[in-house]
Parts: C-alpha cells; structure tokens; sequence
C-alpha cells in the first residue's frame, strides 16, 4: 500500500515564503536608505530654526541699544550674552560668532553673525549692507556636502 498525499495539507511552500523575504528585504532597503536623509534635513531644520532665532536676538539687541550692533559675544558691555537663560537658545553643539563684514563659513554647527552684510537667501550669499545691518551665515548638509545658507537681519 502506498501513501498518497492528500490535497487537503495546509502550509507555505517554499516560493511563498521566499517572495515574502524579498518583500521584507525591499521595505528595509528602503528604510534604511530613507533614514539618513531625514535626520540631514532634521539637522538642517534646526539650524534654520537656531539662525532665525539668533536673528531675532540681535534684532532684540540692537533694539535695546539705540541701534548699534553687538561687538562680540560674550558677557561684557556691547557684547550679545547668550549664556543668558532668556537668550541662551543654539541647540549644542551649535555655536555663534560675530564677524565684521563678509567672513569665511565655518563648520555645520558655527552660526556667523556678519555685521554690516544683507543677505540674500535664495542664492545663499551675502553682500555688502550699511552699518546697521546684518546677516546670519550658516552651513547646511546636503546629499553631496554642504553649502551656504543664511538669514537676514
């Protein structure tokens, strides 16, 4: 007596259980492709958002001192604290520096504030401005580098 198999067994076989893996294997693909760029474009949403910020601190500064821009930063008289609780806003490691016209950009996380410049942010650039303005340069990450954004004062 032979056994015959009946029709009626239930299980995979091994094809269906094989497109599911490539399946699975496609969606992780593209998981782990996509990650990178979101956490590039979170880091570069705070940046902006530090720029922005710091932006409205020297607006708020030169508000509160008939004008005149502040000289550097730190804690001393003409100097923008931002070590204070209300002002102290950069997302570490970010930090700020006060350039007198047009400076060198320097790292993703260095915010230079150039006195004397107007920005102009849908060319990334700055030019020459009046002793009262200002722009805010800032590097950004992109898929190839980075490149140069800033924010007006």
């Amino acid at each position: 007596m032979s056994k015959q198999l009946s029709k009626k067994q239930k299980g995979f076989t091994i094809i269906e259980v094989l497109i599911v893996l490539a399946i699975a294997g496609v969606i992780m693909l593209i998981v782990f492709l996509a990650v990178p760029a979101l956490q590039r474009n979170s880091r570069n949403t705070q940046r902006r958002s530090d720029a922005s910020h710091l932006s409205g601190l020297v607006n708020e500064y030169t508000a509160n001192h008939a004008g005149q821009l502040p000289a550097a930063i730190g804690t001393g008289q003409a100097q923008l604290d931002l070590t204070n609780e209300k002002w102290g806003i950069l997302t570490p490691p970010a930090t700020a520096n006060i350039i007198s016209g047009t400076g060198t950009l320097g790292t993703t996380t260095q915010l230079d504030i150039n006195t004397g410049t107007i920005c102009d942010p849908t060319a990334g650039t700055i030019s020459a401005g009046n002793a009262r303005s200002f722009s805010i340069t800032f590097s950004v990450e992109t898929s190839s580098g980075s490149q140069t954004s800033c924010v007006g004062g």
